[in-house]
């Protein structure tokens, strides 16, 4: 019985075409580039992404804006006056607002104070302890005021309680440094500077406008 023989030489493929050793590195050549095409478009997105995100926060929440720094609301507990002599002796409460909505980051002020003026004459300063308005927050302070109007020289001032409306202002400058994400602090100074209109015959505040 005669034995089988294998063939010298491999079958060729179903389709009668044999690769080359050219064309399977050429195939290996090809999808290494098209490896490093999809890599260098990863790394393009990614680094489009980055300069997205960091140009959003430097124009948002690194951006460092001056507090504002106000009065609120004025309860008045009493007024008298008298365009006769001329004079007048008030007290009332006031909200010191301090407000920092606009950061991103908290607010450290030092101790400071608030001046209460006609004309340019002193007539009471109060003291502002020193604290932190948290982000994005407003803190406010409740103060006692007590004006009177001895320091108080000018020749306008009889007219002003005889026309029934009596104008003081409040100014006052806090020094501090917003801090934002822990990692970058920024001196700020918050300026008051407010306008008081009291209505004489009524008792009271006609208006307040602080800028």
């Amino acid at each position: 019985m005669a034995e089988k023989t294998n063939p010298a030489f491999p079958l060729a493929p179903s389709n009668g075409y044999t690769r080359s050793d050219g064309e399977s590195q050429l195939s290996a050549d090809e999808l290494k580039r098209k490896k490093k095409i999809k890599l260098a478009i990863y790394i393009t997105v990614f680094v489009v992404f980055q300069i997205i995100v960091i140009t959003t926060m430097s124009l948002t929440v690194m951006k460092v804006k001056t507090p504002r720094f106000r009065l609120g609301n004025i309860n008045v507990e009493s007024f008298v006056s008298d365009s006769a002599a001329p004079s007048f002796d008030t007290k009332f409460t006031t909200q010191i607002k301090i407000k920092n909505s606009a950061n991103w980051g908290s607010y450290k002020f030092n101790a400071a104070n608030i001046t209460f003026q006609h004309q340019g004459a002193t007539l009471a300063v109060i003291d502002i302890a020193k604290g932190k308005a948290g982000w994005l927050s407003t803190i406010k302070r409740t103060a006692e005021v007590s004006l009177k109007s001895s320091a108080i020289n000018g020749s306008n001032f009889g007219s002003e309680l005889s026309n029934g409306v009596l104008t003081l202002n409040s100014v006052g400058r806090l020094n501090g440094k917003v801090a934002i994400m822990f990692i970058m602090k920024k001196k700020k100074a918050a300026n008051m500077n407010c306008t008081i209109a009291f209505d004489v015959a009524a008792k009271n505040v006609k208006s307040l406008h602080c800028k």
